[in-house]
């Protein structure tokens, strides 16, 4: 029972990390712009369509197209910063869900009518290959996403907490208009928090095709997960989400083994909504509150 157990949880924290890239994004976007991007997911699945063409055409490695997504992913987050969502920033909310919803159409769509529906893999080296430590087992290409996921992350904090970039961005996060008294450029900074958002999205993409398949719809499954973690690890917290993501990822992986295969998601959400009740709480220290630190 306790072998059960303990496999499901590795399998959810293996996947949790994944959640974590795509939860990251979705809130430094909503801590640094104020606004969801409901998006996200679709740049998960350009990011697997990136990484399958590399793999499928030049045999590249799904790992060594991070070097292609990621800074491709950042280029598309800027100019969608610099076109689209600026002219739509205010005080009202409603322009700002409308064009990322359509945006989240329109990519779909653009998916569908470019590589149809079908499903698309890579087979590489490791995608068969495990660790095995007695009844225990750990996927070689997901221990290496989890790792490589969790260094992202880590890295990202540390842009954030030593760059002037990074103290940029958390300081436009706080308070946007004492940002631009300090002299700080608003637009540069959200074209920035943008760019890097989708970078992780794509990574995660990247990360995801040695044992996923890629497809039009596949973003979804990802972005549910990311906004319920996003909820739950308090919005604009980066550290928050990154927790929330992998409990969200055992909570689930303990659902599909004890529950059944279709309900994974639904265990998911329960417990989500069960934290969210009020008896759970993080600690606030991530994009918009880190801020704080100097006012104490």
């Amino acid at each position: 029972m306790w072998e059960t157990v303990a496999q499901a949880v590795i399998n959810g924290l293996l996947i949790g990390g994944i959640y974590a890239l795509v939860s990251i994004g979705v809130t430094l976007i909503f801590g640094v712009v104020k606004i969801v991007n409901f998006a996200q997911g679709e740049f998960v699945m350009i990011g697997m369509y990136i990484s399958f063409f590399l793999a499928n055409q030049f045999g590249i490695d799904p790992l060594v197209s991070l070097l292609v997504s990621m800074p491709t992913l950042f280029v598309i987050g800027v100019l969608i910063q610099h076109f689209l969502i600026r002219r739509v920033l205010g005080p009202n909310d409603m322009p700002q869900i409308f064009l990322t919803f359509a945006l989240s159409l329109l990519l779909l769509n653009l998916a569908l009518m470019l590589f149809s529906a079908n499903y698309r893999t890579v087979h590489t080296s490791y995608s068969d290959e495990a660790f095995h430590f007695g009844e225990l087992y750990i996927p070689v290409a997901k221990l290496i996403a989890f790792v490589v996921a969790m260094l992202l992350s880590g890295a990202l904090w540390v842009f954030l907490h030593t760059t002037d970039l990074g103290k940029a961005m958390r300081a436009a996060a706080q308070n946007r208009d004492v940002a631009m008294l300090m002299g700080i450029n608003p637009n540069r900074v959200f074209c920035v928090a943008l760019g890097i958002a989708l970078a992780l999205a794509g990574a995660a993409g990247s990360l995801l095709m040695p044992f996923y398949s890629a497809y039009p719809f596949v973003g979804q499954v990802f972005v549910l997960m990311a906004f319920v973690a996003v909820v739950l690890g308090s919005l604009g917290n980066v550290i928050g989400a990154l927790v929330a993501s992998l409990m969200m990822g055992v909570a689930e992986s303990l659902g599909i083994q004890f529950v059944g295969a279709d309900s994974g998601l639904i265990v998911a959400f329960e417990y989500g909504a069960y934290r969210l009740r009020g008896n759970f709480g993080f600690v606030r220290s991530g994009v918009q509150t880190q801020c704080n630190d100097g006012e104490q």
